[in-house]
């Protein structure tokens, strides 16, 4: 059992809780980032420091209550504090860590992913250190050339893989159907987690709710728990019965 940390700078008082099962609290309270879920199942204990903004936030969502998708999108909304236009994530605990699969959301999340297929030119790039796209797209001839730099696009998360269709006969094709919209969902390394972004919080919520229901309905049968969060501010949990 784990023991977890919230600390209010403003009045230095430490409230401490007891965990019963980490990896479950990180998805239920989302993360002020709302990109990245706590790193769980680790038996050191971590202090978190939680601004005042955030705290206040924090206390108009009812911890007891998992919202209908509507009142959730609406509440992550408000509870949104960037300066800057908000993302909205959907942070899913699953089953287990080897869950893919594929997704076409039916609208666009307003982030711009530039995808290039590699060829002479993209490996001169590469091996200059310049990363200039989100997705890398390969065919299985320039697999040998692009494994002298695995130590630089693996962390990175661009080396091409056959299993998120990344490296294929077709990488043409391929990339298309990525800058069009498919979405290659893949749970976190070791963790049974997936982030996946929505749209911004300026979009319409029936929009939104519709991307939501996109990625449920390719992840069927195997979610256990989703919660969304904006960049910035915490997370809702949300009915997945009325989804």
């Amino acid at each position: 059992m784990g023991t977890t940390r919230n600390v209010d700078m403003s009045s230095q008082e430490v409230k401490v809780k007891k965990v019963e099962n980490p990896v479950e609290e990180a998805v239920a309270e989302g993360q002020e980032d709302g990109e990245q879920a706590a790193k769980t199942h680790k038996k050191v204990v971590k202090q978190r420091v939680r601004s005042k903004k955030y705290v206040i936030t924090k206390s108009k969502v009812d911890k007891t209550r998992h919202y209908d998708p509507l009142s959730a999108m609406e509440l992550v909304k408000q509870l949104s504090y960037s300066k800057f236009e908000g993302t909205i994530t959907a942070d899913i605990q699953v089953k287990d860590t080897s869950v893919n699969a594929e997704v076409t959301l039916p609208h666009d999340t307003g982030r711009t992913r530039k995808v290039v297929v590699v060829d002479d030119q993209v490996l001169k790039q590469i091996e200059e250190g310049n990363f200039d796209f989100d997705i890398l797209v390969a065919s299985p001839d320039y697999m040998p050339k692009l494994a002298k730099h695995a130590k630089e696009l693996g962390p990175r998360g661009l080396m091409p893989n056959p299993k998120n269709g990344t490296l294929t006969a077709n990488p043409e094709k391929a990339a298309k159907e990525l800058t069009s919209g498919k979405r290659l969902l893949s749970t976190e390394k070791k963790q049974p987690l997936l982030h996946i972004t929505l749209g911004k919080t300026s979009m319409d919520s029936k929009k939104l709710i519709e991307n939501l229901q996109a990625v449920l309905a390719a992840l069927k049968g195997k979610v256990m728990k989703v919660s969304l969060a904006p960049t910035m501010g915490p997370g809702v949990k949300l009915d997945l019965e009325k989804v």
